[in-house]
């Protein structure tokens, strides 16, 4: 039985938890962080288990979803707008309720397991910050459970 991630961590002082720095680059954008979370998963030495994925944000969130036709994330935008256009007369002072919804309908964590240090997902798949209330710089938590 191999030792878990947080024994290492603890007897070689390894995190078992990182902080990354991503910035958006637009007011709304689905900005692929797949590689970022692997190379998280790299530095931790993570073998196998579950890996969380969070932003500690109210106006942004984390997607699982296809990272091959950048069109899925342009319809997943335009859709969301379509459903909460800007111009509606939300009470929300500081003019950006759209973002504070979407992030909610989104979320602001995935689940994923890892397995042979990488996250374990589908041919197609990808990991994405949601950027709803850009551009600005954002912070994503890369948490590892030893399974």
């Amino acid at each position: 039985m191999s030792q878990s991630i947080l024994a290492r961590a603890l007897r070689y002082n390894r995190p078992v938890i990182e902080r990354l720095q991503v910035s958006s680059d637009s007011r709304e954008q689905l900005k692929d962080i797949t590689a970022e979370v692997n190379g998280a998963l790299r530095r931790m030495r993570a073998g196998a288990g579950i890996c969380q994925v969070f932003v500690p944000h109210t106006t942004a969130g984390v997607v699982v979803n296809e990272n091959a036709d950048p069109a899925v994330c342009v319809d997943m935008l335009g859709w969301l707008d379509e459903v909460l256009p800007q111009s509606h007369p939300f009470r929300h002072a500081e003019g950006n309720s759209p973002a504070h919804i979407k992030a909610t309908l989104v979320g602001q964590s995935a689940t994923l397991p890892v397995e042979g240090g990488r996250l374990a997902l589908g041919t197609w798949q990808g990991v994405f910050l949601a950027e709803f209330d850009g551009p600005r710089q954002r912070t994503v938590v890369v948490n590892v459970v030893a399974g």
